[in-house]
Parts: structure tokens; sequence; C-alpha cells
């Protein structure tokens, strides 16, 4: 490939010169041509016209670097001459080797007409990597006899600057001078592995639509590295480019494994607060606030880090993110903001495979470690080194956690030494959050970043993904399943607390499709299929070998953890002391011989932190569980061992022991679970104040019930059913008092009359919950306009835009329904979805 004539542009800045066009509006050039002029202009023979551009990128330092990039208002060449480009590919000397037949075709003063007109010169002569190696610049020696000096005594090569360099068709770099001492028979250049080096330029470079990809001017050797290298990112690529959830088993024996194309979701991260700073008309809280800092997107958190520290709960996508990572670096397929990785070559090091070899690896042994069967190569000899020297290698260091606490000494000692021998090479390390304090790879110039929870509209993408992955285009059955799982997350307050990362929404999806979209009518078997993937089978899949791990711990982690829920329950508390929960387990310890043998208390509830996924450390002297669900469930547990039901029912009326009762009812034995609603019953008969919420509540737990004693169930059922559904507006008022269990109980619009779907929807509007809107939606096309108006008026108990697509806008109005806009946010939702004849202003008038 050799320069096309329709992408050799003049350009005109401070002063005229030349360009070269990276796709049909980006132009290379020198930045000295730009200077200071906002608004260069650029043309090209053929093409659209003169044509005003943007500086995107300039760098003058004059020596090592002088080049633009700039972006034109609109295309510089019709479309048919741009799809008529060639792919444009760099070329990067490692070597000192001369390079004859260079050529470069720009503007020069020299050739200009009588009348000043312009035309093109091409120059060919020798590229010369050797030449000015302090300034690292390389020289363009002309072939052919030099022209004269211009009277003025200037340069005849003026206008040539910004003119591209090829060698053998690759774009090898810019000219950018014409020196003095050699007659006018050399220029210097710009070599194109200083403009690859600008992690800012190659960022401009995707932004503006240019993918720059590079190739060496190579020796034999080098020839024979890259072709190495053409195969280790495909096999990076396939490798890393298929996404597995371990421990994941469905009941017909499917491995759960899928493009990570389809299914990769770009999750949140948020780094550390800066220490706050009060402006002097704040406050120190104002400051604490406007300090925390933003969560963004992985790609813009990672963008421009070289070193990072990425903390993420089990489950939340670390090993996916280093995964995505891995893939999109191999491809060349980098968003923008990760243009510092351009050229850069990953490699995978997961520490828990490593660390079970002995000796944590030396560079020359990554490659055997990311890419074995590559290892024997004989290009790969000394090309790890090669590429962290360079600063070109991606190391992709997976789970730190996953290392025994006593090697994590080191482990940390093992990257250090790669910081000092290898400062420039990029790293992305990972760990949970409880493995390592806090600031534990600050000195050596890490940013910390942790990824967040997902928010709701990342588990709906999620579930979308995921479904589409299994192959929802195809397969009607699999639509349904994923819109019957997308209302249900949102309705069911249960599985919406328990889809807050990647891990545990591929669980949730696969036992949806595994039961033919009916997920479990109780929530226990979701919960026990957690727990087993998290305490058990994830890491024993995975092969992680930790130190006090064995089968005693493994059988006790949850007895374990039981007793530090239910701790929590009992006391009403959220998080525990670190060495309250010490006491905990040296209590119970004397019980579990074999476990005591493991360890201290101390080192057992350290391995509990670190490997169960369910605690985590918000301080460095206190506990909580990841999830409330997961306290609950284990806290209900213990509290069924111990027979605790007189404890249970007496709290029963609080909100906070809501869920423990539902679940205790699930996990205890039938005897046990019938004197459970018996009890609860017996206390709602006995308290008018408390008589709906303990009835709704017994006829709640039976969600979770598979076997029961038939007398028990039918007085459950006989006093739920004189509560639900509501008769009338003052029933279903009341019954709201009960708060949210009343959801899970309301039925659908089918079979009931007018006057009882109307009380319905009372009950749901007047709980003001947003689990109620799939339920709402349900009768958003009920032929009562009093159900409707009903619908109409609660908008703003609700999240606008949520209610807004799922209710208003599925509301007929031919009959004269009026729309009730309460504030702005509502009357601009109501704009986009197209308006309403019928609408009334309540509150505060929108402008």
């Amino acid at each position: 490939m050799h320069p096309a004539r329709e992408r050799i542009a003049a350009v005109f800045g401070r002063s005229q010169g030349s360009g070269y066009l990276l796709a049909p509006n980006v132009v290379l050039t020198a930045a000295h041509v730009v200077g200071d002029c906002d608004a260069p202009s650029v043309i090209v023979p053929g093409g659209t016209g003169r044509v005003r551009c943007r500086v995107a990128w300039a760098r003058d330092d004059d020596r090592r670097c002088d080049a633009a990039l700039l972006v034109a208002e609109r295309d510089l060449v019709p479309p048919e001459t741009a799809e008529a480009f060639e792919p444009l590919v760099w070329g990067r000397a490692y070597d000192l080797r001369a390079w004859p037949g260079a050529q470069a075709i720009g503007y020069p003063q020299v050739q200009r007409d009588a009348g000043g007109g312009l035309d093109t010169e091409q120059v060919l002569g020798t590229l010369k990597p050797g030449s000015n190696l302090l300034s690292g610049r390389h020289v363009l020696d002309s072939e052919h006899g030099v022209p004269g000096a211009p009277g003025d005594g200037g340069s005849p090569w003026a206008g040539m600057s910004g003119a591209a360099v090829f060698v053998d068709g690759l774009l090898a770099g810019v000219v950018c001078a014409d020196p003095h001492g050699w007659r006018h028979g050399r220029l210097t250049v710009t070599p194109s592995a200083t403009l690859w080096s600008e992690f800012s330029f190659l960022s401009e470079c995707l932004l503006a639509g240019h993918k720059p990809e590079s190739r060496s001017l190579a020796s034999p050797r080098q020839l024979e590295i890259e072709a190495f290298e053409r195969r280790l990112r495909d096999y990076v690529v396939g490798k890393s480019g298929e996404l597995t959830i371990i421990g994941l088993t469905l009941s017909d024996g499917e491995g759960e494994t899928w493009p990570l194309d389809a299914a990769y979701l770009s999750l949140e991260l948020t780094g550390p607060a800066p220490r706050p700073q009060a402006r002097p008309e704040e406050t120190s809280a104002d400051a604490g606030r406007r300090a925390v800092p933003s969560p963004q997107r992985a790609e813009e958190a990672l963008a421009g880090h070289r070193r990072v520290l990425l903390r993420g709960a089990a489950g939340s996508g670390k090993t996916t993110l280093l995964q995505w990572l891995a893939t999109t670096a191999a491809r060349g397929d980098l968003p923008p903001g990760l243009g510092h990785l351009s050229g850069c070559m990953p490699l995978m090091l997961p520490l828990r495979t490593l660390i079970r070899r002995g000796a944590l690896p030396r560079p020359e042994e990554f490659l055997a470690a990311a890419a074995g069967p590559l290892a024997g190569v004989p290009a790969a000899q000394g090309w790890v080194t090669g590429r962290l020297n360079e600063g070109t290698a991606l190391l992709l260091i997976d789970g730190v956690d996953e290392v025994p606490e006593a090697d994590r000494r080191r482990t940390l000692t093992w990257v250090k030494d790669l910081l000092a021998a290898y400062p420039d090479a990029r790293y992305v390390i990972t760990t949970r959050p409880s493995a390592v304090r806090e600031g534990w790879l600050s000195d050596a110039g890490f940013t910390e970043l942790e990824l967040l929870p997902m928010s709701r509209g990342d588990v709906l993408a999620f579930i979308d993904r995921w479904h589409t992955a299994a192959g929802q285009e195809h397969s009607e059955r699999l639509r349904a399943f994923k819109e019957s799982l997308s209302a249900a997350v949102v309705a069911k307050r249960d599985l919406g607390r328990l889809a807050t990362n990647p891990l545990m929404c591929a669980l949730i999806c696969a036992l949806n499709r595994s039961r033919r979209g009916c997920l479990p009518h109780g929530r226990m078997e979701l919960y026990r299929a957690a727990l087993d993937l998290l305490l058990i089978r994830r890491d024993r899949e995975r092969e992680i070998e930790v130190g006090l791990e064995g089968p005693e711990l493994e059988q006790a982690q949850t007895a374990l953890l039981q007793k530090i829920a239910y701790w929590l329950i009992r006391n009403g508390r959220a998080e525990i002391e670190w060495h309250k929960a010490v006491e905990i387990l040296e209590r119970a310890l004397p019980a579990m011989p074999a476990v005591a043998a493991r360890g201290s208390a101390e080192e057992i509830l350290r391995h509990l932190v670190v490997r169960s996924g369910l605690l985590r450390q918000p301080t460095s002297e206190t506990l909580d569980f990841i999830h409330r669900t997961f306290q609950d469930y284990l806290g209900a547990q213990a509290a069924v061992d111990d027979w605790d039901f007189d404890l249970l029912v007496n709290h029963a009326h609080d909100d906070q022991w809501e869920d423990v009762l539902r679940m205790a009812v699930g996990h205890a034995p039938p005897r046990a679970r019938a004197e459970l609603l018996h009890k609860l019953l017996e206390r709602g008969d006995a308290e008018d104040a408390n008589r709906h919420r303990l009835h709704l509540l017994a006829a709640a737990c039976l969600e979770q019930v598979t076997e029961i004693d038939p007398d028990v169930r039918t007085r459950v059922e006989k006093a739920a059913a004189e509560l639900v559904p509501p008769r009338d507006t003052e029933s279903a008022k009341a019954l709201a008092e009960a708060g949210r269990i009343v959801l899970d109980l309301l039925p659908g619009p089918e079979g009931l009359s007018d006057e009882v779907a109307h009380a319905v929807v009372v009950a749901a509007t007047t709980v003001a919950d947003d689990r109620a809107i799939p339920l709402l939606a349900r009768y958003a096309t009920h032929p009562s306009r009093q159900v409707r108006a009903q619908l109409a008026w609660a908008w703003d108990r609700f999240d606008t835009d949520h209610y807004a697509h799922a209710v208003i806008g599925r509301l007929p109005y031919d009959d004269g329904l009026a729309f009730v806009v309460k504030n702005s946010a509502h009357e601009a939702a109501l704009k986009r979805l197209g308006g309403r004849p019928e609408v009334w202003f309540r509150g505060t008038a929108p402008g």
C-alpha cells in the first residue's frame, strides 16, 4: 500500500504545510504548521473543498515530537472516495536498521508554480532511525539532487512539514523540519513510535474514528515475533472471550458458558474519596458530600491509569472485567478512554493457579501461565521481558484474596519487585476488599477502584444479555422467561435484594430457565442454591487452596455464619464488632473439635471473611453481611435450631423481623412449622392493633411451605381470606397499613368486580412501593375508568420514569380519563409519551 493521492492534504494554519488523511475527516500534520491558529483549514485535491478543522491534539516540544491531529467539520473527500481508502497501518522501528525506499509527498515551497499555486513533490530516500538518537527524531535522506535555497534564505522545503512518511506501505512518521547544516538534503521526522507512546494521541484518534493499528519496520527476527504475537492475540481472544459462571450446575447437568461479547456488561466503579477541603462558604459536612467520588463505568474509571488495584465482593465481576480488558486489548478494539493500553499485549495471571506451583513465576514464566501452548515457540524466547521493558505488557493479576493469607506478604514482595524492575508496564490487580488493607499498594502508585453493586437498570440489562447469549433471538420461550424474570426482580423484594452482582444475577437467570420460567414459589430454594454456590461449590470448582480449607471447615462454615447472623438479629444490629464475632466463634468451637483443630477462632473468622463471600468489613473493627437477605436466612435457621419460636413471634410486628420469621417457617420441619404459625395466629387474634399484619404475615409464610398440617393451613388461609382481596376503599386502606407484605398477596384483575379491582389498586398505591408497579401495570388497561383514574392519580408515589413506562403510557384515555401532573418531571414524561388531551395540574404548576 502506497500513499493515495486522495489522502494527501494541504494544511493552512499559522503557516502552510502538508498533511495526510488518517480517515475521511481526520488529518495528521505537524504541530508547528498549526501553531496558535484556532481554526486551521485543510483541502484535498479532488475533495470537497477547503474545510475548517479543530485541533484535537498537538505537541511541539522542539525536539522529540512535532505533530498534530486535526478533525474536520465534514469529510474532506466524497463518500465514494472514502469507501476506496485502503486500511492504514502504522510502522514502528524496533532497531537502528536504515530503510531505503522511504517516501513522503507534500506541498513544498519549491514546487509552487509561477502564480504561487501549490503542487506536490514526492521525496524518495532512506529513513534512518539511527540518526538523531538523542533527540528522538528520525531523518529522511533524499536520494536525488537537492533544491536550491530561495533568495530570502528560507528553506525550499517550507510547506513540506506535516507530510506523512511511508516505508513499505507503513506510516512511519511525520516530516517536521529541514535541519541546518545539511544543505536541504535531508528532512527530520517525528517517528510513529513517539506518537504511539502518547496516550492522549491514541485516545483522540479513536474518538475521531481512526483505529490505530501498527506493525514493525522489522528485521526477520522481528517479523517472526510479530507472527508469534498474532497467534498469541488470537489465543487470548479465544481463551478470554468466553464467560463461565463457576459453581453453576443446573439440574440437567448443562454448564453455563456464553460469548463474552454478548454477555459482558460494563458496571460502575468508584474510587476512594479525596480528603475534603472545605470552601469558605461550606460546612465540613458539605465538603464531605462534595468529596465523594462519582461512580463511573469501568472504561471511564480505568481511563489513563497505568496501575490499578480493583476491589470487589465475591461475584461482583472482577475476573470478568479482566477478561474483557484482555480481549479488547488483544483485538486492538479498546474504547477511547483506554487509549493508553493501545499496542499492549495482555497477560492474564490467575494467582489461585500460580500459588499452587510454589514460587510465584518469574517474568519469562508468565507466558507459560497465561498461554501455555505457545510458551515453547522460538519467537517467545525473551519476548515477555522485551514487552515489559518497552512498557507494552498489560499484566492482569487476578485474585489476591485467593492466595493463602500466609503467602500474601511474599505476593506483595513479588508485585513490588515487578514494579521496580518494569515500572513502565501496565498493571491491573484484583482482590476482595477484606483480603488486603486499604492502601495496600498506594505507595507504589496504584489507583484503588471498587466495583459497585448493580443498579436496577444494570440488572435488567444483564438479564437481557444473559438471555440473548442463551439464544432468546431464536426462542420465543426464552423471551418469555426473560420478560417474566425482568418483572419479578422488580416486583419481588427478595429477588431484587439478591440480584445486585453478576454472579447472583446469573444464578437467578439459570434457575429461572431450568424451571422453564418459573422461579421457586418460595425463596428458600434460591437462597440454598446461592449459599451452596458461595460457600462450597465455587471455591471447590475453582480448585482454590487456602490455608485453613478442608472438609471440616467447609461443612462448618454455614453453622458458624448462622451464629453470627442470629446475634445480629437478636440485638437489632447490622454490624458486629470484630472481637464480639471472635467471642461467638470461641463459644461455638468446643462443640466442633475438628474445626477447632484448624486454627484459632480469630483465624477461622478471618477465613470466613475472605472466602465466604458473605461477610465484609465496613471498617477494620467491624463486620456485616454483604446482603441483609443472607443474614436473615442464616439467622432464621439458627432460631429454628434453638427452637426460639416465642422470640420470633414476639417480634413479628417489627418490619426488621418480617423476613426472619418467613424464612424460619421455611427452615422449620413440619411439626415446628405448624407450631410457629399457630403462635403467630394466636397473637394476631389477641392484639387488635396488629391483627391484620400478623394474619397477613402468616399467609405470606405459606409461600415458603411445601408441607404443613392441613388444619393449620386452612386456619391461615381463612384468616387471610377475610382481608385479601379488600372489598372496598375503606378495607383497602386498612389493609395497606400492614405494609409491603400486602403486595405479595394482592391478586391481578382477572375475575374481580370493578369495585374489588378498584380496592386492590387503592391498597397497592397506598403502600406506595415500587415493587407494586408490575401488579399495577396489569390493571392499566382495566375497563373501569375509576380503576384507571386511581392509577393516574397515584403517579407521584412511585419512580417517575419507571411508572410512566409501565403504567401511565398504557392507560387508555378515549373515555375522557384525566392524567394528573404534579411536578415538572411528570410534565416532561407526559410530553415524551406524546401528551394527553385531558391533563390536570396539581401541586406546583409546571413552568
